[in-house]
């Protein structure tokens, strides 16, 4: 019967995976698809690759931290992972048809939490986890918004002196560069939510020992299924983000996604499993608010900004709500 659910929560985390993908996809390159840089093909490829290396460059703490940083180990079962899974897939592929860019991670984050809520209550949450998660949701737009922003003053202060035909030429070359490593800072992070979850359930079914880890196999299978739903691409977040959220010049695009970059770096080294979304907004934001505040179109930011506060608490009520009927099933 193990092996049944076991197959049921890897093929729901994947499918998760597989959304985290679709909608992140904007994250890593819809800079670079708005400065024209790159096709939108070559862009989805070079994200893929980059969602893929990621976790195998940087490490995977945030899996250890969605695994076992969240709900207490104690608490975890099956029908949690089953709901918290089936509340953060419904939310994220309902809003990624929307074109809303979201965090996928907070809606993971937001499913276990409802799950676990219905099944123990309020001690099921790991509270300094979730408090930190809390401080980073309101912390990583604007630690985006601030690098973009002095980032851009700095290379724009640098570059002065030179025509700006010559300086969007030299960043063009640059900017492959930038979206790479945002893309591998991207898949350090976000790649490793469904290898927690995967890795926690093999755990529970006594498959690990012992002691948690997350096998290497599960870091190949996750990354790959990211990056494959990278290549399908989210066009439809993908034009928010890029084109929509404010005008990108190549020089614009190289600081977003650097200072965006080193962001997450900081906080997946961390073990912090923060919002690449939020980071990337904001920096594009900051970035793009160099020109004039007004070159930011605050009223597609505002909705992009409400489909991020919703995310955890509606996540959370879909997977109570599956958790509840199951709990009255069996």
């Amino acid at each position: 019967m193990f092996e049944i659910y076991l197959i049921i929560i890897i093929f729901l985390a994947l499918l998760y995976d597989f959304g985290n993908g679709l909608n992140d996809a904007a994250n890593s390159i819809s800079t670079i698809v708005a400065t024209r840089v790159l096709t939108p093909r070559s862009a989805v490829i070079l994200a893929a690759f980059g969602n893929f290396v990621g976790p195998f460059l940087i490490g995977v703490a945030v899996a250890t931290t969605i695994g076992r940083g969240i709900i207490n180990p104690n608490v975890i079962d099956f029908y949690i992972l089953f709901s918290a899974l089936i509340g953060a897939i419904f939310w994220t592929y309902s809003i990624t048809f929307k074109g809303l860019p979201i965090s996928i991670t907070h809606s993971l984050i937001g499913g276990l939490i409802g799950a676990g809520i219905v099944k123990a209550g309020l001690t099921a949450i790991m509270q300094s986890t979730f408090i930190q998660i809390l401080i980073f949701i309101a912390l990583a737009p604007v630690l985006g918004f601030i690098g973009g922003l002095i980032f851009t003053i700095l290379i724009l202060w640098i570059f002065k002196n030179f025509k700006p035909s010559k300086i969007n030429r030299y960043f063009k070359r640059l900017q492959i560069i930038s979206s790479t490593i945002y893309s591998i800072t991207h898949g350090s992070n976000d790649a490793q939510n469904a290898m927690g979850i995967i890795a926690i359930t093999l755990f529970t079914a006594g498959y690990l020992g012992s002691e948690f880890y997350v096998p290497c196999w599960v870091i190949i299978l996750c990354a790959s299924t990211i990056s494959l739903g990278t290549l399908v691409g989210g066009w439809n977040v993908i034009r928010t983000m890029g084109l929509r959220l404010t005008k990108l010049r190549p020089v614009d695009g190289f600081c977003a996604e650097t200072s965006g970059g080193f962001v997450l770096a900081f906080c997946t080294m961390l073990g912090i499993p923060v919002s690449t979304t939020h980071v990337i907004c904001g920096s594009i934001m900051g970035t793009g608010s160099i020109k004039r505040l007004s070159a930011v179109r605050w009223g597609i930011a505002r909705n992009i900004v409400w489909a991020w506060i919703l995310t955890i608490p509606l996540s959370a009520i879909i997977a109570a709500g599956i958790y509840l009927l199951i709990s009255t099933m069996i």
